[in-house]
């Protein structure tokens, strides 16, 4: 499976970016998907979580009201909407996705198991 993230960029604090993931090599709509962020210096940290379906949708609190995930499983694409973005929304971000077929709202890093290779993310005051 290969994912691979775009549509990283600067924005003011304020704006809205959208990050897309596409994937290939494998079966797009058995995966729940994930998108983490990785500030310089910090771990990566889980922002939202899709189910295989996308009937069910997990987020980070420091993100909620700001930020959607969504999915079209006809074109193997994940999106993350980001709203409102603040200064320490500042990232690289990562998609995610997960093989296991169950929804439980994974949110570690260590319950993925294919990652694109990040898009940054960078929002001035």
């Amino acid at each position: 499976v290969q994912l691979q993230a775009s549509g990283g960029g600067l924005v003011q604090a304020g704006g809205s970016l959208r990050l897309s993931c596409t994937a290939s090599g494998g079966t797009f709509s058995h995966y729940n998907m994930g998108w983490f962020r990785q500030a310089p210096g910090k771990e990566r940290d889980f922002v939202a979580a899709i189910s295989w379906s996308g009937s069910s949708t997990y987020y980070v609190d420091s993100v909620k009201g700001r930020f959607t995930i969504s999915r079209d499983n006809a074109k193997n694409t994940v999106w993350l909407q980001m709203d409102n973005m603040k200064p320490e929304d500042t990232a690289v971000y990562y998609c995610a996705a997960d093989i296991s077929g169950s929804w439980y709202r994974q949110a570690t890093p260590y319950e993925y198991d294919y990652w694109g290779q990040g898009t940054l993310v960078t929002v001035s005051s």
